[in-house]
């Protein structure tokens, strides 16, 4: 029978190395001790208490551990579990295992603890049943010597009587932990499968179930594939209760179950695996002769049988198991090797799972099931209407309302891990800025408060409406409210906000913000700004008229379609002329929105306080729910983080404030993974093929790449499923113009896969059937980015092409892959970067990428040096369009013809994770601002 482990007389020890003096580092260490101690005491888990949970974190010496272990063998009297991540060490002669501390030492396995050892005090223990967890690896590189019969020979060393082992060929620390990745590889997996369980299984989850559900689990994502050894019932014992199981009689029924053998798929090569003929599937060991045991497990069966490759297996399994592993049996008993041993009667139970040389787990948040297009867009439920009563769950606040409330009161509290670039409207150029600054900094017009798709509409603010539009789309002319004051309980006039845009023009004391008003206003610069404007009012900008205090009327050179989305911006927010400080003003601007500045502490905190001079009923965007609003600089991350997740704080200002830890933590718990929401940005992950490197000025040559390009290992690279949706062509689901049924080179059509025949004939059509040289450029400070580097340079050499990744330091990035002259000096014929919009359409977002008038000797943007006169001209009709279906159809143009150039390889229309704080009400996320969530709409329970 499959029983939970009783947790009063239950230990673990979980032991795990991540730093090293002499050893490559393993951070991801740290993230498997937290998170498996989370899940082991977790109450649907096993629910141990805290207490009866030991984490050894870099060891030093092996005395300290083995104490440690020998104490809790002493006390369990049910279970003991111990697990270590980290390096494995092997004495040459003997083979010998030794476990990596941190002052072990290449080549001197004495400098580790020894396996032998920690097994002795594990098996002397009280415990009926034993549990070892082994996830490290051997490090050919510090060995210099493992070959697969010598991993054979470590892994024999843990296979003793009454043991269930779990392996995987040894590798090196990489594939154990790579780069950007919050665990090492088979941990992750196994925390995936503890979290999430598995649809259709039983109640409890043995041992014989993860061994199938992780090997399918990497088999599917082409990774090595764990190795099973068997010799008795631990099988059956069960690791977790299954999160996923449904009651008998509740849920729909399980799917159908096909006996047949599932064909062992090709492994994908990944990230820094050389590509490599796909070996034959890699059953470890052929099970000998047995007898077969009844079925109460005691006395041979008389005739010998032959455990098949693939017994029969549980019917609700909803995976397909691996055609050339054992798998698990009916009723928890595996076949294979084994003995007829009773819990808690023969001896010890020892569980070892060797987990190395595992590449790179991926990302394990579950699909939610919200449906998507093609391009992967999230289809919002809303009706623009808050739902009554609360809304909960993973990602809930990226497709609506939740926790709907009109309730006034209470503090709303931000966390930021660094100040803003400037609190002046004006001036800043963050995001999340943008969004904040709305609570304090009024526009003409901004964004409708809604969820999704719909949040994107403009709507009136300090206006009465939108524009009306004259003079074939030249003239925009805006009326007023009634009642819009300042928060000396002055009027707002249409003066004020001429001056404040006035200010875009002065760069000299106040420059920093985005420049789009000054650029279609006035393309020749004609204008200096209001402090260096001889005017008596220092509103000599002729481009803006202001016939009486409610009227504003814009006269633009030539027609732009986006110029309300411009006005949308902070830097549209009218400033008093006689409260402007210049440069001083971002450290107390003057306040034309339902809150002021408090006290203020540059680098330290800002505090918001209510405007007492605002009036509600002119203003329908902003509820102002909050009596105040505070904003603390916390430099220290994990405080940050830990903070957010103890409810310290209810959101982080940037929407970063998680860190990988405190990520992987709230993923595996199923309380805080329902605070986590997981919106579109607005952006792209993008490879660039400049014009000027050869043989990349080659059309083909270019298709050659794409081709090539494994999409599912990228979107693996770059973080998983939750970092975005692979992207078929340059326009993200949330931009103007985008096609979710555009797919030219099939990457949603492939599933991702790599098209080796196509990008072969590409290569042939452009003169290089064997191939070229190229180099990469990517940042060195986002693993993530160089993650997707090595990933495409693996895709890269199957087809032949041998791609040099060249990391370059962040603070020259730009500078360096902007110059056109040094991207050809150095043939840099492959860019990795990616973009985001200043505003949802084409123009705020593909046209400095492609068109040809952005390429400049200098901080150049369109890195793919991209010159097709077509294109330009495609921009040139969508911008001058007033008509928004018009407009996009022009951008929807200009997009295929960009596409069909192959000039960039998108690869992910990004996503970012968010934390909701669990106090916060009417949370959504808006596309607008990045998928942040709409700042003016959140209030707080109280």
């Amino acid at each position: 029978m499959t029983v939970l482990p009783d947790p009063a007389a239950t230990r673990a020890v979980l032991i795990g190395t991540s730093r090293y003096a002499h050893l490559e580092q393993i951070p991801a260490v740290a993230n498997n001790l937290s998170a498996l101690a989370a899940a082991l005491c977790a109450p649907r888990s096993w629910g141990l208490a805290p207490e009866h949970c030991t984490v050894i974190e870099d060891p030093t010496t092996a005395v300290e551990v083995l104490e440690a272990v020998r104490t809790a063998a002493e006390e369990a009297t049910d279970t003991l579990l111990v697990y270590f991540a980290g390096h494995g060490l092997v004495e040459p002669r003997r083979g010998e295992l030794f476990l990596g501390l941190t002052g072990s030492i290449p080549h001197r396995s004495y400098t580790g603890l020894p396996y032998g050892t920690l097994r002795d005090v594990v098996l002397d223990g009280r415990a009926a049943r034993q549990v070892m967890l082994l996830d490290c690896c051997f490090s050919g590189r510090v060995l210099g010597f493992m070959s697969a019969a010598g991993a054979e020979a470590v892994i024999s060393q843990v296979e003793i009587e009454g043991t269930y082992l779990l392996a995987s060929v040894p590798d090196t620390s990489f594939a154990l932990a790579p780069p950007g990745e919050p665990h090492t590889a088979f941990t992750g997996e196994l925390l995936r499968l503890l979290r999430e369980g598995v649809p259709g299984g039983p109640e409890f989850l043995d041992l014989d179930t993860v061994y199938a559900q992780v090997y399918a689990a990497l088999r599917a994502k082409g990774r090595p594939l764990p190795q099973k050894r068997d010799r008795n019932t631990a099988g059956g014992l069960a690791l977790t209760r299954n999160a996923a199981w449904i009651p008998p009689g509740f849920g729909p029924p399980p799917p159908p179950y096909d006996a047949a053998p599932v064909p062992e798929p090709a492994p994908r090569p990944y990230h820094h695996e050389p590509a490599r003929t796909p070996p034959p599937p890699p059953p470890p060991y052929e099970p000998p002769l047995v007898s077969a045991p009844p079925a109460d497990g005691h006395e041979p069966a008389p005739e010998p049988t032959r455990p098949s490759a693939v017994p029969p297996r549980p019917t609700w399994s909803p995976v397909a198991l691996p055609s050339s592993a054992p798998a698990p049996s009916l009723n928890g008993v595996s076949p294979g090797r084994r003995r007829a041993v009773r819990y808690g009667l023969a001896g010890a139970l020892l569980v070892a799972l060797v987990a190395a040389g595992i590449p790179l787990a991926t990302s394990w948040m579950k699909d939610d099931g919200s449906p998507e297009d093609r391009s992967g867009r999230q289809q919002s439920k809303s009706s623009g209407t808050p739902a009554p009563g609360p809304t909960a769950g993973y990602d809930a606040a990226a497709k609506d309302v939740v926790n709907a409330s009109k309730k006034k009161g209470g503090t709303l509290k931000f966390v930021s891990g660094s100040d803003a670039d400037s609190w002046d409207p004006q001036r800043t150029y963050f995001g999340s800025i943008w969004n904040f600054s709305r609570y304090y900094a009024r526009q003409l017009v901004t964004y409708a408060p809604k969820p999704g798709e719909k949040g994107t509409e403009l709507v009136g603010d300090l206006a009465e409406k939108t524009a009306r539009v004259t003079d074939g789309g030249k003239t925009y002319t805006y009326t007023l409210r009634d009642g819009i004051t300042w928060e000396d309980g002055s009027d707002i006039t249409s003066k004020d906000i001429k001056y404040g845009i006035e200010r875009i023009w002065a760069t000299d004391p106040i420059s920093g913000g985005p420049t789009y008003l000054q650029q279609v206003l006035d393309p020749g610069h004609t204008y200096k700004g209001p402090y260096k404007d001889t005017t008596e009012d220092k509103l000599g900008l002729k481009a803006i008229r202001t016939p009486d205090d409610k009227t504003i009327v814009f006269e633009l050179p030539k027609p732009n379609g986006d110029f309300e989305r411009m006005l949308a911006m902070p830097a549209g927010s009218p400033v008093k002329r006689d409260k402007d400080t210049g440069s001083k003003y971002q450290n107390k601007p003057f306040s034309s929105g339902p809150y002021r500045f408090g006290p203020y502490t540059p680098g330290k905190s800002l505090e918001l306080i209510r405007n007492d001079e605002w009036n509600q009923s002119s203003d329908p965007i902003r509820t102002a729910l909050p009596d105040r609003i505070t904003v603390n600089i916390e430099k220290d991350a994990e405080a940050s983080a830990q903070a957010l997740l103890s409810g310290t704080y209810d959101l982080d200002l940037t929407s970063t404030g998680l860190t990988d830890a405190a990520l992987a933590k709230a993923r595996n718990s199923r309380d805080l993974q329902a605070q986590l929401d997981n919106p579109y940005t607005g952006g792209l992950l993008f490879a660039a093929f400049p014009r000027s490197v050869e043989p990349l000025q080659n059309l083909h040559c270019r298709k050659a790449v794409i081709y090539a390009a494994d999409m599912e290992n990228l979107r693996t690279a770059a973080g998983g499923t939750q970092s975005g949706a692979i992207a078929p062509h340059m326009l993200p689901p949330t931009i103007t113009g985008s096609d979710s049924s555009y797919d030219p080179y099939q990457k949603l059509e492939s599933n991702g896969d790599p098209d080796t025949l196509k990008a072969k004939q590409e290569l042939a059509a452009c003169g290089k059937s064997n191939g070229f040289t190229t180099t990469i450029a990517v940042r060195n400070t986002r693993p993530a980015e160089l993650a997707v580097a090595e990933s495409l340079q693996t895709s890269l050499r199957e087809v032949g092409i041998e791609a040099r990744i060249e990391q370059i330091a962040s603070t020259e990035f730009l500078q360096t892959v902007g110059s056109p002259a040094t991207v050809k000096k150095e043939g840099y014929g492959i860019v990795i970067s990616r973009w985001l919009p200043d505003f949802p359409t084409g123009q705020g977002f593909l046209q400095p990428l492609v068109d040809s008038r952005f390429i400049s000797e200098s901080a150049n943007i369109n890195l793919a040096e991209l010159d097709d006169p077509t294109v330009d001209d495609l921009f040139d009709k969508a911008i001058a369009e007033q008509d928004p279906a018009k407009a996009e159809k022009d951008y929807r143009a200009a997009n295929r013809r960009v596409s069909e150039s192959a000039a960039y390889l998108p690869i992910l229309f990004q996503k970012s994770t968010v934390w909701r704080g669990s106090r916060l009400t009417n949370v959504y996320a808006s596309e607008p601002y990045g998928g942040l969530y709409d700042y003016v709409s959140l209030g707080v329970a109280t």
